[in-house]
C-alpha cells in the first residue's frame, strides 16, 4: 500500500519502505492527486507497457453554435486501434447534421434527452427520442441525424476503428457544398435558384428550435420503418447484480443491429472491483461515468502497469491481457466497457480456477485450502468480501 495523500499534504513519489524520494522540482501537484499509482506504482507493477488512458478533459474542444464535441482516437492514444470515441453535447434544438459514416456508431446518453432519425438502404425510416442511460447504433453507411431536446443532452459515440474522427464523416451541407448546382438541379428536379443559400462548407452541429413531440414529428415512409430498432433502453434491463455492484450486457443477442459493437455497463459500490478476468475476444476501450478507479493491466512476462482513472477518462486494455478495475474512492464507480465484436466475452480468473483439479491449482500456486476452498464455480464479474475490499 502506498503511503496515504491526506489534507493538503502533497503526494511524493514515495513508500513506507523508503523507495524512491520527494519531487522538490516543477510538477503539476493536481496531476499527480489524480494519479496516486502512476506516481507510486504498487510493487507488483514492472516491465514497460504503453499508456493505457487519456482523458476527454485534455482533448481538443469544437465548439459551435448548437453544442460542442471532443474525440479520443488513435491519434490521442496510440494503443487504441479497434475503436474511437467521441463526447458530444447539444444544446436545447442543437443538432448534428444530417450525416453517414463509413464506420459503425455506437452511442450512450449520458444526460438529458435527444431526437434520432434515419432511414436504412430499402427506404424505410426510423424516428425516436433518447433518455439517459439509452443507447442507439446505426451500422457504417447508413445516414442519420441527432437534435438536443428541451434539456439539451450529452452523450458519448463509439466508433468501430480507432483511426476514425468524427470531424471528418460524410455530412449533406458537406455534399451540397462541393456538388455543381447544375447537378444538383438536375438531381432534385429544381431551378438552381433554389440552392443559392446552402452552406458552403460542412455545417457539422447549428442551432435550430426545438423540436415538435415525436408523435407530430413523424414522416411515414411507404416501405415502412426499420426491422431491428436502432436503439436500446440499456438502464431498463435487468442487471445482474452480485455484492458489491451490478453488470448490464448489451450485444446481439439483445440488441440485434448492433453486430460490430459490444458493451457492459459496469457498477462498482465503494470498496468493490471488476474481479480479475481478460477478454478473448478482442481489446477493451472504456468510459468512465462516475467516481474513481484503479486498474492494472498484466501482459506477461513480468509485465504489469497500474493506471487511476476518473470520471470523463477513457481507458484500453490490449486483447487477452489480465486486468481488475478497483472502486478507489467513496462514491460509486460506473464505467462502459466495450469491445468491437457482436458479442460480449470474458474469463474470470477465480472460476478458471474453480473449474480446474483443486490440486493441480495448489501445486502450481503453492497455495492451501483457505484459498482453494473459496473458489466459486459461478461467476461474479464485481466483487466485494466484507473485510477485504480497498480502503481510501
Amino acid at each position: 500500500m502506498n503511503p496515504p495523500d491526506k489534507g493538503n499534504q502533497i503526494p511524493q513519489p514515495m513508500r513506507r519502505d523508503g523507495t524512491g524520494w520527494v519531487d522538490l522540482g516543477p510538477r503539476n501537484v493536481m496531476r499527480d492527486r489524480q494519479n496516486p499509482n502512476m506516481l507510486v506504482p504498487p510493487v507488483t507493477d514492472a516491465g514497460l507497457l504503453p499508456n493505457l488512458k487519456f482523458s476527454f478533459s485534455d482533448a481538443f474542444m469544437t465548439l459551435n453554435h448548437g453544442g460542442w464535441s471532443r474525440e479520443v482516437t488513435i491519434r490521442e492514444l496510440p494503443i487504441a486501434t479497434t475503436l474511437a470515441g467521441v463526447n458530444m453535447s447539444l444544446t436545447p434544438g442543437g443538432v448534428r447534421e444530417l450525416h453517414w459514416h463509413q464506420q459503425a456508431e455506437w452511442a450512450y446518453m449520458l444526460l438529458g434527452r435527444a431526437r434520432i432519425t434515419s432511414v436504412d438502404q430499402r427506404g424505410r425510416n426510423f424516428i425516436a427520442d433518447i433518455g439517459k442511460g439509452d443507447l442507439w447504433y446505426f451500422p457504417p453507411g447508413i445516414p442519420h441525424s441527432i437534435q438536443g431536446l428541451e434539456e439539451g443532452c450529452e452523450f458519448l459515440l463509439v466508433f468501430d476503428d480507432g483511426h476514425f474522427s468524427d470531424l471528418n464523416t460524410l455530412s449533406i451541407s458537406d455534399w451540397f457544398a462541393h456538388t455543381p448546382k447544375d447537378v444538383l438541379s438536375a438531381n432534385f428536379g429544381v431551378p438552381e435558384s433554389a440552392f443559392a443559400d446552402i452552406p458552403c462548407e460542412q455545417v457539422y452541429i447549428y442551432q435550430d428550435e426545438v423540436p415538435s413531440p415525436v408523435e407530430e414529428d413523424e414522416v411515414e415512409s411507404p416501405y415502412g420503418t426499420v426491422p431491428l430498432p436502432f436503439t436500446h433502453r440499456l438502464l431498463a434491463q435487468r442487471p445482474l447484480i452480485t455484492p458489491g455492484g451490478s453488470v448490464r450486457i448489451v450485444d446481439s443477442r439483445n440488441f440485434p443491429i448492433s453486430r460490430t459493437i459490444a458493451a457492459a455497463l459496469v457498477e462498482l459500490r465503494p470498496g468493490a472491483m471488476r474481479e480479475l478476468h481478460w477478454h478473448p475476444n478482442n481489446d477493451e476501450w472504456q468510459y468512465y461515468i462516475s467516481g474513481q478507479a484503479r486498474m492494472t493491466v498484466f501482459t506477461g512476462n513480468g509485465n504489469a502497469r497500474t493506471f487511476d482513472y476518473q470520471a470523463g477518462d477513457v481507458g484500453y486494455v490490449p486483447f487477452a491481457t489480465g486486468h481488475y478495475i478497483q472502486n478507489t474512492g467513496t462514491e460509486t464507480v460506473w464505467f462502459l466497457e466495450m469491445f468491437k465484436s457482436d458479442r460480449f466475452v470474458d474469463v474470470s480468473l477465480n472460476q478458471w480456477m474453480a473449474l480446474t483439479p483443486h490440486e493441480l491449482v495448489a501445486s502450481n500456486l503453492c497455495v492451501g485450502p483457505e484459498l482453494l476452498d473459496a473458489l466459486r464455480k459461478d461467476k461474479w464479474p464485481v466483487v466485494k468480501y466484507p473485510g477485504y475490499g480497498y480502503v481510501p
